[in-house]
């Protein structure tokens, strides 16, 4: 390592501005996207499957460029991101279980 690489991780790391204002427009575009779905009255499923697609692709750039875990290592990287996942694990067995106890339910209780 040269002597600008060591003062550069001693006193923070410097990122272009050009990566910063090319996610705000990426941010803008996702964000017409989403307000394009109420626009254009769709409805059901894809609906929602639009808003949150948006919504994550937003999220993921806000976390990885605005909360620098693209330059992290891996294990914060892990520890940050790692927890979430296990709750939406968690979250979806949880609505498996609750739609199989509706179904049990109504069919001993319809019969």
């Amino acid at each position: 390592m040269d002597h600008s690489t060591t003062t550069a991780h001693a006193e923070g790391q410097q990122h272009p501005v050009a990566i910063y204002l090319y996610i705000w427009i990426l941010l803008f575009v996702v964000s017409t996207f989403s307000y394009l779905v109420d626009y254009f009255h769709l409805h059901g499923s894809l609906r929602w499957t639009l808003i949150l697609l948006f919504m994550v692709v937003k999220a993921g750039f806000i976390v990885a460029i605005f909360m620098h875990m693209r330059w992290e290592r891996l294990a914060l990287k892990l520890a940050i991101l790692v927890p979430p996942l296990c709750l939406l694990i968690l979250v979806g067995l949880m609505a498996i279980e609750g739609h199989y106890t509706f179904a049990t339910r109504l069919a001993s209780f319809v019969h």
